[in-house]
């Protein structure tokens, strides 16, 4: 390791202010470094994913459109075995209602095993459970919680020198979900 004091003696004694600002830089060098790299694979693995999207997107659309030309080519072969182009086209659109068919109920099927996000809500309960067993500070017999906020608001706008927002009351939790998202 160098000698970031620049005395040039590898031996050097350094004070322990020198050595707590060497190790706080080179921490906040190393802490860059790997931001920096973190972004650098960030960016490589966005444009791969970017070009897959692309190329998947444009793979869907010309499956699109040859699913129109596919049908018609099924169509006439069936109707060179020897029935009516009618029935033809009917037993190619009849694949297509059994294969959409079978497709919904895979879908209804995976969607019957989607559960509610049992863990965040026992969570959230346990949270609220111990919040509301939580016991507001203790005020003097004759101030009010107006007069406190009042009081604690201008004691803090005096100190910071920034306008305090008064706190509003809230009603209800969904009252307080809309306004933290605000």
């Amino acid at each position: 390791m160098s000698d970031p004091a620049g005395n040039g003696a590898p031996g050097a004694e350094r004070s322990l202010g020198q050595l707590v600002a060497s190790a706080t830089a080179e921490m906040s060098a190393l802490v860059h470094d790997e931001i920096a790299l973190a972004k650098a694979e960030l960016r490589q693995d966005v444009k791969r994913g970017a070009m897959g999207g692309a190329a998947i997107s444009i793979a869907g659309v010309f499956a699109l459109f040859s699913l129109p030309v596919l049908s018609f080519a099924a169509a006439y072969g069936i109707h060179n075995l020897g029935l009516g182009l009618a029935w033809s086209f009917l037993i190619v659109g009849g694949a297509y209602l059994v294969l959409a068919g079978l497709l919904a109920l895979i879908a209804v099927s995976k969607f019957k095993q989607v559960k509610p996000p049992e863990r965040s809500i026992a969570s959230a309960k346990r949270t609220a459970a111990v919040l509301g067993n939580a016991k507001p500070h203790p005020r003097g017999a004759g101030d009010s919680a107006a007069d406190a906020l009042a009081g604690s608001a201008a004691g803090s706008a005096a100190v910071s020198g920034r306008p305090v927002r008064p706190a509003i009351p809230v009603k209800d939790e969904a009252e307080v979900v809309a306004r933290s998202s605000a």
